[in-house]
């Protein structure tokens, strides 16, 4: 056997563990992303108060990770391929007043993926979860390079 084989083998075994070694997306829970409390504050811009997010140590851990969760998919613009998950049904969900800002997460698609849900599908989504306490514009939850798991 040549150098080259082995070379080739030794390479393919590697890249061949390297995908077994990858660690699976974390299964996260609604009742782990409610370990937030909110302050209002004033906010200039909008002449409103707003709520801000303190995130507890459970949920700051999980910023920058792939993480999994399941729940209710609620379409904001279809056409702009503009979805949240929610741990509540649309008649009950954050935009109805029936729960808080926690209870949300927008969903950011991986590029290039468009796929159309219906109001209150259930799915799991796997993305890489981003925490925001700043930007009044966007959700506190944030599952960026988001794709359906199922």
């Amino acid at each position: 056997m040549t150098k080259r084989f082995f070379i080739l083998v030794s390479l393919f075994l590697s890249i061949g563990f390297a995908g077994l070694c990858q660690h699976p997306a974390e299964k996260v829970t609604w009742e782990v992303l409610k370990n937030v409390s909110f302050k209002k504050k004033w906010y200039p811009q909008e002449s409103i108060f707003m709520l801000y997010p303190t995130f507890a140590p459970t949920v700051k851990r999980l910023e920058n990770k792939e993480v999994s969760i399941r729940g209710y998919v609620i379409p904001v613009d279809v056409s702009a391929n503009i979805y949240v998950l929610s741990a509540f049904p649309n008649s009950q969900c954050f935009f109805c007043g029936a729960a808080g800002p926690e209870s949300v997460i927008s969903l950011k698609p991986r590029k290039g993926t468009v796929k159309k849900y219906k109001t209150d599908e259930m799915h799991t989504f796997v993305g890489k979860l981003k925490l925001n306490a700043e930007d009044v514009y966007e959700m506190n939850y944030i599952l960026e390079d988001a794709v359906l798991a199922e």
